[in-house]
């Protein structure tokens, strides 16, 4: 007996596996930076320096969050040696976070020990992988975009 016919997914169905997914992964980087003694939002912080020093207030934007809570999150990672502040070279009212060399390691380490992570991402061959992969760098561009 046939099912009936085939219909792709909806926009609904892709969101909430989208979700799911986007849960679980949180999840799983939420308590493998809290073995590296980090908050969530301080692997967060180190997560969004990835691609280069951010002012603060660009950091706060990418989180989501007020200012002043940044302040904080950011002492705390400088006690630590994971970031520090320097002074933007247009303004000097602006400062920069950086990470260290501690802190990419931290960062890698984090990234690396996710376990439940990368098991999920056993379930699939190279190919599907490299599927997966495209697919997602053509979603990712529409999906942070601000409005």
């Amino acid at each position: 007996m046939s099912a009936g016919p085939w219909h792709p997914p909806s926009k609904l169905d892709l969101l909430e596996l989208l979700a799911a997914i986007g849960t679980a992964q949180w999840r799983d980087f939420t308590a493998t930076a809290a073995r590296h003694g980090l908050t969530a939002t301080q692997a967060k912080v180190l997560a969004q320096l990835g691609g280069g020093p951010l002012p603060m207030r660009g950091l706060a934007d990418r989180l989501v969050c007020d200012a002043s809570n940044i302040t904080g999150v950011v002492d705390r990672l400088e006690e630590r040696g994971l970031v520090r502040r320097e002074p933007s070279t247009t303004d000097r009212r602006v400062k920069h976070v950086v990470t260290t060399e501690e802190g990419r390691r931290t960062i890698r380490q984090v990234r690396e020990e996710m376990a439940v992570s990368r098991n999920a991402l056993d379930a699939l061959d190279d190919e599907e992988r490299a599927t997966l992969h495209a697919l997602l760098s053509r979603l990712r561009p529409a999906a942070e975009r601000r409005t």
